[in-house]
């Protein structure tokens, strides 16, 4: 098959092959392109060693020379080349003590985690595969190159790869590394949790965030994400399947998944921290479950509307329109949609409207009421508060002279 690789990928392996080594664009991007997508990265192999790339390109920056890799500068452009290499032993359950180099495609190839990441071309070999990935695409499945059981106690992480692959692919998987997976779910203890962090995020955030019921069945979750077990067994065990289908029924969003995910579990912030997830991913996953059973009230005027906006915020208040939306439709709850639909609608009107929501909204400041004789302090934000509270009511106060009347009136 022909494969369309950009044009600095190509001078990279043909530089190589025409200082006799041999090259191959590697990995990922060769799986995306079988598949007819556009690749995010291209890496290449290869049986030259750094210092023989270092030696064939002027520009270049050592970016792993402990594994083999030199990243290769072409304009603006980077591109990691590695040396073909053999793994030693992965004392850690994640990294090997030492690599060796080889001048065998095959023996590159076959250390890698997966068939259908485990794929070589070039313009003049063509597809290399060696261990079935082209048919492994085909047939919609994840494998694992070799016996599974070796590849996951060389590299745990790869356990959590497995599945987020398939719910990046829609893809099954094997049965045997299926196995391998239960068999080893506990090796993920090693792993670091920036590094699940990103791999749960990657799934969350996929096609297919269902597939999060196969790390929960194969005990993954038991080390990753043990409240999510205890909830599930401490709750009847439907809810596992609502928050799944509430989960693929949502947009593809970060922290709108996450949200779904573990919006109704209590201890949302133990979970965020371990999980080393960064203060903005907390602050909005821990406020979303804070206000999940907030409840929304509609009004003809939009009172409760107004209401919850300035308790929750606007971006937030979205985002819990989102994640009650999803939950709504996984239980199929017509009428709360219905709700939510009017809830929304007036929501638009307030915006449209350009109706205070905010303190910042306000159309008083401290530095007014200053103007107007009084001490700067706490007792301001009092009455900016109060007087808040009154336009939340009635929109049309958010008059300037309306609002210095008001203060009179309260300083009578």
């Amino acid at each position: 098959m022909k494969i369309l690789m950009p044009e600095n990928v190509e001078n990279i392996i043909k530089e190589l092959n025409d200082h006799g080594h041999e090259a191959y664009a590697v990995g990922g991007c060769i799986r995306d392109s079988v598949l007819g997508r556009a690749p995010e990265d291209w890496d290449i192999t290869t049986s030259a060693e750094p210092k023989e790339v270092k030696a064939i390109f002027h520009r270049t920056i050592d970016t792993g020379l402990q594994h083999g890799t030199v990243t290769v500068l072409l304009g603006k452009m980077g591109y990691e080349v590695t040396t073909y290499r053999v793994d030693g032993v992965y004392e850690d359950g994640r990294h090997p003590t030492e690599v060796t180099f080889t001048k065998t495609l095959r023996e590159d190839l076959k250390r890698r985690d997966f068939t259908i990441n485990a794929m070589a071309y070039n313009e003049k070999q063509g597809l290399v595969d060696i261990f079935g990935g082209k048919r492994d695409l085909e047939d919609r499945v994840i494998q694992c190159v070799g016996i599974a059981c070796e590849r996951f106690t060389e590299d745990a992480l790869r356990i959590l790869r497995a599945v987020r692959f398939s719910a990046q692919l829609g893809f099954s998987i094997e049965e045997e590394t299926l196995k391998a997976i239960v068999e080893h779910a506990a090796n993920l203890q090693q792993v670091s949790a920036e590094r699940i962090q990103i791999e749960l995020v990657k799934l969350l955030i996929s096609p297919h965030p269902e597939k999060f019921q196969v790390i929960y069945e194969t005990g993954i979750t038991k080390i990753i994400l043990p409240e999510y077990d205890k909830f599930i067994s401490e709750n009847n065990t439907h809810l596992a399947g609502e928050i799944l289908q509430a989960l693929s029924v949502s947009e593809p969003e970060k922290y709108l998944r996450i949200a779904i995910l573990l919006a109704k579990m209590d201890n949302v912030k133990t979970i965020l921290d371990r999980l080393k997830f960064d203060n903005q991913t907390k602050k909005i996953v821990m406020s979303i479950s804070k206000y999940f059973n907030y409840p929304l009230e509609v009004d003809k005027e939009g009172y409760g509307v107004r209401k919850a906006v300035k308790e929750i915020g606007k971006e937030l208040f979205v985002l819990l329109i989102k994640v009650k939306e999803a939950y709504f439709k996984a239980k199929n709850e017509r009428g709360e949609l219905e709700k939510l639909k009017e809830i929304s609608l007036l929501y638009d009107n307030i915006l449209a409207k350009h109706q205070c929501v905010s303190l910042k909204e306000l159309n008083l400041s401290g530095n007014d009421l200053i103007e107007m004789g009084m001490k700067s302090g706490a007792y301001i934000g009092e009455i900016l508060n109060i007087l808040l509270d009154k336009v939340i009511l009635q929109p049309s106060y958010n008059e300037k002279e309306i609002l210095k009347k008001l203060v009179k009136e309260m300083e009578k």
